[in-house]
């Protein structure tokens, strides 16, 4: 390495013995993020302000998005001259590995046809069966069960917790492209502190389950329309220990699912109808960034969200602006629902 700067030696040409990898410094990634950044701004690229690992640039002959993960790289756009003269920009800085179209990128594997675009993670859910011992066990149907125990206090903590935790990691990089087990693993991962031998045969449940259907994944059609149509939902003191809720809701891009999510809510709700109504407040600051982050890469939703809810009283509170017995102890934060709703940004609707 050079020398820093402010440092004098008395012996010239002295250089610094590099003890420890680059890679391995606190600050290497600030200043690797803030080297690669500088060189895309001087090409025109523009941050995103809804993910900053996404720069887009927009010109009067293409659009092109750069998506970054550390020093892996994801370029598209809609003219292949821009793309190349884009790589050849950082090869001459970087000294890049141009692997040709996207067929895997960090675990996720991307197929394509004219009927569309299949993303799974098949050969990282492979590993995670291999790694278990897991890829000779027999599958099953789903990936909980209800009526498992959980809160047995009589069952003794298993000895092997860094397996657990360690299975529940995978996991829940696994969820990118599975929200079919999306609840079970945000289910079991409340549970890495001190998991018990139940725990552990849920886990090895949810394994079977990934068994069956390795391949399973996301399909984006090439034919779909760019309508958004967002589904909200929530149970009402479900869990056993702290008698929280949990929010769960996922959106639709056409038929095409772009955003899912499973949580246990902060605090105790009240009743059934508050439970809903911060499960609104969570999807709908969902649509709101998805909005400006289509917005971003260009892409026209002109039309209002449909949001669908099957609780007409957390709709009620949503549509009703005054506050009255029944909603005066509920956070304002949850009341990003009323805002949002009144700017136009979704129409609530009832859902069977």
């Amino acid at each position: 390495m050079d020398l820093p700067q402010g440092l004098h030696t008395e012996k010239p040409n002295q250089v610094c013995r590099l003890k420890k990898s680059l890679y391995g410094l606190k600050q290497a990634s600030r200043q690797w993020y803030s080297k690669l950044a500088n060189c895309l701004y001087d090409v025109g690229f523009t941050q995103s302000s809804s993910d900053y690992s996404l720069f887009t640039r927009k010109t009067t002959s293409g659009f092109m998005a750069l998506l970054v993960y550390v020093d892996d790289i994801i370029l598209a756009g809609d003219n292949a001259k821009h793309i190349s003269e884009v790589k050849v920009f950082l090869n001459r800085k970087f000294k890049i590995k141009d692997l040709g179209r996207l067929s895997f990128f960090l675990g996720l594997e991307v197929t394509r046809s004219k009927r569309g675009i299949h993303i799974n993670q098949r050969k990282y859910a492979l590993d995670i069966l291999a790694d278990s011992g897991m890829l000779a066990a027999k599958p099953c149907s789903t990936p909980i069960t209800k009526d498992i125990k959980f809160n047995s206090d009589e069952n003794e903590p298993i000895h092997e917790e860094g397996t657990y935790r360690r299975a529940i990691g995978r996991l829940l990089y696994l969820t990118n492209t599975r929200p079919d087990i999306n609840f079970a693993v945000q289910f079991l991962s409340q549970f890495v502190q001190s998991p018990n031998m139940y725990h552990h045969q849920a886990v090895n449940r949810v394994l079977r389950y990934i068994k069956g259907s390795p391949t399973r994944g996301l399909f984006f059609p090439s034919e779909s329309n760019m309508k958004l149509n967002a589904f909200s939902d929530s149970d009402w003191a479900s869990c056993n220990f702290t008698r929280r809720s949990t929010t769960g809701f996922c959106v639709y891009m056409g038929s095409a699912l772009i955003s899912w999510k499973t949580k246990k809510q902060n605090i105790v709700s009240r009743s059934s109808s508050e439970a809903e109504y911060r499960a609104l407040a969570s999807i709908a600051c969902e649509l709101q960034w998805i909005k400006t982050l289509l917005q971003e890469l260009q892409i026209e939703t002109s039309d209002s969200a449909k949001l669908f809810c099957d609780n007409q009283a957390a709709r009620h509170i949503a549509q009703n602006p005054v506050f009255h017995e029944r909603t005066k102890h509920i956070k304002i934060d949850c009341h990003v629902v009323k805002e949002r709703l009144q700017n136009g940004l979704f129409h609530l609707l009832p859902i069977k």
